[in-house]
């Protein structure tokens, strides 16, 4: 039973290393920095803020769907 220990314990070490490297590599390239002009910058001009416009083809939609709702901008 030791050697399962041993593996998931240095699973363990291996992957909160990995998400610390990550994290400190994120914040010395800059991703950290504008959260909100960044997560608008993925809608185009077609797209309005907040509205939901995509929808997959051929989908019906309930009455109850609250995926078309706009999003509260606060």
């Amino acid at each position: 039973m030791t050697p399962i220990y041993i593996a998931i314990y240095g699973f363990t070490v291996i992957f909160g290393a990995t998400a610390i490297v990550a994290l400190v590599w994120a914040i010395r390239r800059g991703q950290m920095e504008s959260f909100r002009k960044n997560a608008r910058s993925i809608f185009d001009s077609g797209e309005p803020i907040g509205r939901a416009t995509d929808a997959f083809p051929g989908a019906k939609r309930s009455s109850g769907d609250t995926q078309n709702r706009p999003m509260r901008d606060s």
